[in-house]
Formats: structure tokens, C-alpha cells, sequence
């Protein structure tokens, strides 16, 4: 029988490893391909050997954007059961590359947020480069760490950190924008709060409306389809403000009735959406009604009216997080390209299509090959996701990009999306804690009353062992009691415990919230750490 166990456990063992095997060298395959197709393509060109490199840094740290960013976008609806594993990566692998390379843009700022002055590298072409291509490795080696730990972390952050250590090793600490720099500190506690606080508001909005009435079906009919126009006004309106402003010229200059601005203001992204929304509310309210009878009054049957909303929202979300943040993985790619072409340092650049396919093609690879892993993380690891609890995070993704980008305060889209997850998690648990209240109540009783039998009987036993002469029923009192004490100590303890346990309702792993907080915070300074030991380390190669 151990033999066969054995043998069993070899097998599985020998399957992972071939599996991990075949994911690495489609991840080398894919990342050699790049460095050669941009050695040859730039064979004219002087120092085109470092931009080869560069762009085999960002094939790699465009794969590590794939395989951690990308689960939060699906994985609540993998958790909930929305959608499989296999539908979720060609959604996303599909509407990522999509977003990358329809709304990735023609022209990125150089330097991610801000956070440096390229004036302090004295137009030090050299060391500018050499800077962005520490910033790239250290952002893709410390993402490829989160991974491997399941640790989902923001990828801008990442870079950040990467750009900010790199640029100190080049040029020291007065190259760094502190004020920027207290911003994005201040998103750490920013936007998990936001996330989490507008999920949990819109799930309880739904418990409320429909999950806690006793005609669920009725009330369903009546208020699904609100959600879901809301949901598709979110999204039609973050769609616009944050996956369209790189092209949005171009659809000014298409729909001349727009205002010829360089980006979509808030007033004509929230119009946008509300057109949207009223289509889709009388079109979801009549799905609903086609629906009603075939459905169980109860919260499973509602939580299948919320299934294609969550589809349709990882897909977007998908289209919006490509669009948005494959500038992290071709941002200093773009900008190694345009010093080693023009000869110069630029604040920004412009970006050949193969430098976007880059960007676009590696997150859709490192998705395929390494994003199970976050995905069940995100989707299962944190809290239990139903259909619902999914779309309120959703929800609070969009909404709260919404909200921040009108108020200015700088947000993660990884760091929302965990915080609504939590949101979701902590109020299950709140919303346990009362309805357990009154078992809680009669626990209490129980253990007052174990208690005060205790008492009783460790004052009788007191007064008969004080007792100077003693009788022989007296001796055989006190035996009884010793015994009866022992039994009513383990009463008492058990009570205890009983009572502790109708206390503790934790629905979110506390395990993994410690882990993915830890991770948060170490992010910036762990990147820019490994970029400024980076730097030195090429600066030492090349001179």
C-alpha cells in the first residue's frame, strides 16, 4: 500500500515538474523572440545590443504583469464560479492584449508618475538608460517573487519603486519627487479602504433589497436590473476615463460633436455611461422576467442573475487594466527606445507598435503560463466569492478608480480590488455576529450559571475539609465533591470554548491578509532596492 502511495506521489510529482518545465520555456521561447526580432530590427543603430536587453526585460516583466496583476480583474469571478479557470484566461488574455494595443496609445510619459526629475541625470544618456532597464528587472524580479509567494501586489508600485531606485543610484536623492512619492504611500491606505468600504456598501445593498426579503424573486425583478445598470454605467464611465484617453483624440476628431479635448472629461464619460445604462436596464429587466420561472427562491437562484454581469465586467476590466498599466512594462522600454534612436533624454516618447505587442503579447503569455496561481489566490484564498459577493468587488473596482480619479488621489487598481474583497469578507462576518447574537446570549447564561455551581461547590468542600471532626459521611462528602468539581471545571471550560467559538465568525483568512498587507508595503522600497543594485551591477559591466 506505501509503495503504491509512493509511486502515486512520484507520478504527480513527475507531471508538475514537466508542466513547469513546458511554462518555462514557452516564457524563454517567447522572451528570446523579442530579444532577437529587436537586435536584428535595430541592427543600424549604435548601442542597439542594450536595447535588445531592454526589450527582453520588458517581455519579462510584461509576463510578470500578466501572471500577478491580471487576477484581479478575474479572479472574484473565478472564486464565485462565474467562469472556469480556461474562460477566465482567454477573456482576459484576449481583452488585455486588446486594451494594450487598441487604447495602449502612441505616446507614454518616460517616467512613471512623475516620481523623478530626468533634469538630474545632465543629459547622462548612459546613465538614463542603464536606470530604466535596472527599474524594468527589479519591478519584473519583484513581481516574479509576489507570484511564486501568491502574493498579489500592484505592478505599478512596482515600477515605481524600480524607476525611483535606479534613478537614485544614477543620480542620488535629490532626483526624486518626495511629494509624489507621499502620494502613492498615502494610496497604500487609500484604496484598499475606498475598495473595501463600496463593496461591502453595494453588497449589502443587494442583501438588503433582495437576498433578506422573503419573495427573492419578486424583489430580484425589480432590483437586479438597477445593479446591473449601475454596474454598466461604472463601467462604461472608468472604460472611458482610463481606457480611452490615449486614443481619445482620434474619437474627437471622428465625432466632431464632442469637445475637442485631449482626454474625456468626467461629464462626457458619465454621459456616456448613463445613455449605456438605460439600454441596459430595460434589456436586463426583460432578460430577468424571461428568467423568473425557472428560478428557486433562494440566494442561489439570485446568484445566477448576477453570472453574465460578472463576465462582462472581467472582460472589461480586462480591456481597461491592458490599456492602462501595459505603459509599466513598456513606459521604460519606450524610453530606453527613444534615447538609444534619438540620442537623448525625452520626459516622453514615442511608442513603436512592436514595443506595444511587447507589452500586450507578454501579459497575455504570463497570464496563460503562471496567472492560475493568483487567480485562485485572489478568487478563493482570501474569503468565499458567490456571484454577488464577486460583483460588488466589481462594483467598488470600477466606482472607486471613478472617484479617485475625480478627487486626485492616487489608487492601485490590485489594491481596490483586494480591499473590496475584504470589504466583502469583513461584513459577512459582521453581519454573522448578529444573528449568532442570541446564541451568544444563552452561551453567556450557561457559563454564569456553570460558574456559580462551581462556587457552591468549592465552598462546601471548604467548610468540610475545615471541619475538626469529621464523620465518615463527611469523608465521603468530600470525595464526591473533588470528583463533582473536577466535572463541573471541564463544564466550565467547555462553556468557555463554546462561548469563544460563537464569538469568532472570521470568514476572511487572516493568514492571507497579514501576508498581502506585508507584501504592500514592501513593495516600493523592495523594488527600488533591487533596481539601484542592478544598476551598479551594469554600470560595473559596461565600464
Amino acid at each position: 500500500m506505501e509503495i503504491q502511495t509512493i509511486k502515486k506521489m512520484e507520478k504527480e510529482a513527475y507531471k508538475g515538474s514537466s508542466i513547469d518545465f513546458i511554462r518555462l520555456g514557452f516564457a524563454l521561447f517567447f522572451m528570446v523572440s523579442v530579444l532577437t526580432y529587436s537586435f536584428i530590427s535595430s541592427g543600424g543603430v549604435p548601442n542597439n545590443l542594450f536595447l535588445a536587453i531592454a526589450a527582453l526585460f520588458g517581455a519579462y516583466m510584461a509576463m510578470n504583469i500578466g501572471a500577478n496583476d491580471v487576477a484581479n480583474n478575474v479572479g472574484p469571478a473565478v472564486g464565485s464560479k462565474a467562469l472556469t479557470m480556461t474562460g477566465a484566461i482567454i477573456i482576459a488574455a484576449i481583452f488585455e492584449a486588446g486594451g494594450a494595443l487598441v487604447a495602449g496609445g502612441d505616446v507614454v510619459k518616460t517616467i512613471k508618475k512623475g516620481i523623478i526629475d530626468i533634469s538630474g541625470f545632465a543629459g547622462n544618456t548612459d546613465s538614463f538608460i542603464w536606470a530604466m532597464m535596472a527599474a524594468l528587472l527589479a519591478a519584473a524580479i519583484w513581481l516574479n517573487l509576489a507570484t511564486y509567494f501568491k502574493a498579489p501586489v500592484s505592478t505599478t508600485h512596482s515600477i515605481v519603486g524600480g524607476v525611483m531606485g535606479g534613478g537614485i543610484a544614477a543620480a542620488g536623492f535629490t532626483i526624486v519627487s518626495w511629494g509624489t512619492m507621499g502620494k502613492i504611500a498615502l494610496s497604500w491606505i487609500v484604496s484598499p479602504l475606498l475598495g473595501g468600504l463600496i463593496a461591502a456598501l453595494f453588497l449589502f445593498s443587494i442583501k438588503k433589497t433582495i437576498v433578506f426579503k422573503k419573495n427573492k424573486i419578486e424583489s430580484a425583478i425589480k432590483w437586479v436590473p438597477v445593479f446591473i445598470s449601475i454596474m454598466s454605467w461604472a463601467f462604461i464611465t472608468y472604460l472611458t476615463l482610463k481606457g480611452l484617453k490615449k486614443v481619445w483624440p482620434s474619437i474627437v476628431s471622428i465625432l466632431t460633436f464632442l469637445p475637442d479635448t485631449q482626454k474625456p472629461s468626467f461629464v462626457v464619460a458619465a454621459t456616456f455611461g448613463l445613455i449605456v445604462a438605460f439600454g441596459v436596464y430595460f434589456f436586463s429587466r426583460y432578460m430577468v422576467n424571461k428568467k423568473k420561472d425557472t428560478l428557486e427562491n433562494s440566494r442561489e437562484g439570485v446568484n445566477i442573475l448576477f453570472t453574465t454581469p460578472l463576465i462582462f465586467a472581467a472582460a472589461l476590466l480586462s480591456f481597461a487594466h491592458g490599456a492602462n498599466d501595459v505603459a509599466n512594462a513598456i513606459g521604460p522600454l519606450a524610453a530606453i527606445n527613444d534615447a538609444i534612436i534619438n540620442g537623448g533624454i525625452s520626459d516622453k516618447a514615442e511608442i513603436p507598435l512592436w514595443v506595444i505587442a511587447v507589452g500586450a503579447i507578454g501579459i497575455a503569455v504570463g497570464l496563460s503560463l503562471y496567472g492560475p496561481k493568483l487567480i485562485r489566490t485572489v478568487g478563493s484564498e482570501i474569503t468565499e466569492l458567490d456571484q454577488m459577493r464577486a460583483f460588488s468587488v466589481a462594483m467598488a473596482a470600477a466606482i472607486t478608480v471613478i472617484i479617485a480619479s475625480q478627487l486626485g488621489l492616487p489608487v492601485s487598481s490590485t489594491h481596490i480590488a483586494i480591499g473590496g474583497i475584504f470589504g466583502v469578507g469583513f461584513l459577512r462576518e459582521y453581519l454573522a455576529s448578529t444573528e449568532v447574537a442570541d446564541d451568544i446570549a444563552h452561551d453567556k447564561e450557561v457559563l454564569i450559571d456553570e460558574k456559580k455551581q462551581l462556587k457552591a461547590l468549592n465552598g462546601e468542600l471548604s467548610s468540610l475539609e475545615s471541619k475538626e471532626n469529621k464523620l465518615q459521611e463527611d469523608y465521603a462528602r468530600i470525595i464526591d465533591l473533588y470528583k463533582m468539581i473536577s466535572e463541573e471545571e471541564n463544564r466550565v471550560k467547555i462553556a468557555k470554548k463554546h462561548l469563544k467559538n460563537s464569538k469568532k465568525v472570521q470568514y476572511v483568512k487572516r493568514d492571507a491578509v497579514k501576508k498581502i498587507i506585508a507584501a504592500w508595503v514592501i513593495t516600493v522600497p523592495a523594488a527600488a532596492l533591487l533596481s539601484a543594485l542592478i544598476y551598479f551591477v551594469i554600470k560595473g559591466i559596461v565600464l
